[in-house]
């Protein structure tokens, strides 16, 4: 819900700073830290669901769009 509310602009935002985070732990993850492992599922299924939410936003404006 709270992507949701989110507007396209801060939708973007979000996506990357996720990204952002995601990468920084894959990085430490290759150079042997373990700290932060955890949020590497969280930080995915948010990317994934800001995706979501910003693709359904296209196709509601595309279906709205040939009416």
């Amino acid at each position: 819900d709270k992507i949701r509310n989110l507007s396209d602009d801060e939708l973007k935002l979000e996506e990357a700073k996720a990204a952002e985070q995601l990468f920084r732990i894959r990085f430490a993850k290759s150079l042997g830290k373990q700290e932060g492992l955890k949020n590497l599922r969280t930080l995915k299924l948010d990317i994934a669901r800001i995706k979501t939410v910003a693709r359904e936003r296209q196709l509601t404006a595309a279906a709205e769009g040939k009416k």
